[in-house]
């Protein structure tokens, strides 16, 4: 398991282009937008008031999660501090590293997710109950 914090979860802006008759654009390119490469997108949409997603953590996976549109909050914990971050921006992203437990909640009406993933979905990369990634965590700081 890997011993990051949720002080390795950061903010990341997006390069954006503005035109004022023509709307924004937000650029993400591989290696330069993202601190990885993007193998994987996936859009979270149409949440039911009072829903909340995610809540399980990754072995190896790297996420940027972005509010496209809406807004939704979102809750890392690397079993020991959380720290939630409110997404209401398409060109800031979070910033989400391995070994990190996040939540999303508090989707506003019409909010859209999009998730940009630095592999494809691997079921074993997923860590789904919370008393297993505390385990894990713990089992990670034992061995240091």
């Amino acid at each position: 398991m890997n011993r990051s914090t949720v002080y390795d979860c950061s903010i990341i802006e997006l390069n954006r282009h503005h035109s004022d008759r023509r709307g924004n654009l937000t650029v993400v390119e591989n290696g330069e937008s993202v601190p990885f490469d993007v193998a994987r997108i996936f859009y979270l949409y149409d949440v039911p008031g009072g829903v909340g997603r995610g809540a399980h953590a990754h072995h190896t996976l790297y996420q940027l999660i972005v509010a496209v549109s809406g807004s939704f909050s979102v809750t890392v914990d690397d079993g020991s501090v959380k720290r939630t971050f409110m997404l209401n921006r398409p060109y800031k992203g979070l910033l989400v590293v391995p070994g990190i437990w996040a939540s999303l909640e508090d989707f506003s009406s019409g909010a859209v997710c999009m998730v940009l993933a630095s592999a494809p979905y691997d079921e074993a990369d997923y860590i789904r109950e919370y008393s297993d990634f505390i385990r894990l965590k713990n089992k990670a700081l034992q061995d240091d």
